[in-house]
C-alpha cells in the first residue's frame, strides 16, 4: 500500500508554474552532474533540455512579476517541492560524500 502523501498547498498557477518549472531545471541538471553522470550522451541531453527547461523557468517568473506576484512565499513553496519529492531530485545535484565510495 502506498502512503498518502501530504496535500499540495494552495498555489496560483504562476507558483505552481515555478515549481514545476524549477524542479524541471534540477532534475537536468541531476543528469548533467559529472560526479553522478555514467555516459557523457545522456549528460549532453540533458544539457539539451536544460536550455528549454530554464526559458520556461524564466517564463514563470516574468508571468508572476507581470501579475504583479511580487513577493515568493517561500515556505509555501518550499512545502510543494517537499510534496514532489524536491529534496531528493536536488540532492542529485550535489557532489557525493567522498567516505561512501
Amino acid at each position: 500500500m502506498v502512503p498518502e502523501l501530504p496535500a499540495l498547498p494552495a498555489l496560483t498557477r504562476a507558483e505552481g508554474e515555478l515549481v514545476d518549472a524549477y524542479l524541471d531545471v534540477v532534475d537536468q541538471l541531476g543528469r548533467i552532474n559529472p560526479s553522478r553522470a555514467s555516459h557523457t550522451y545522456g549528460a549532453l541531453r540533458a544539457a539539451q533540455a536544460l536550455v528549454g527547461r530554464a526559458v520556461a523557468l524564466r517564463d514563470a517568473l516574468e508571468l508572476m512579476h507581470r501579475r504583479g506576484e511580487s513577493e515568493v512565499h517561500a515556505a509555501t513553496l518550499a512545502r510543494a517541492l517537499r510534496v514532489l519529492d524536491g529534496e531528493r531530485r536536488a540532492r542529485r545535484v550535489t557532489v557525493p560524500d567522498g567516505s561512501a565510495r
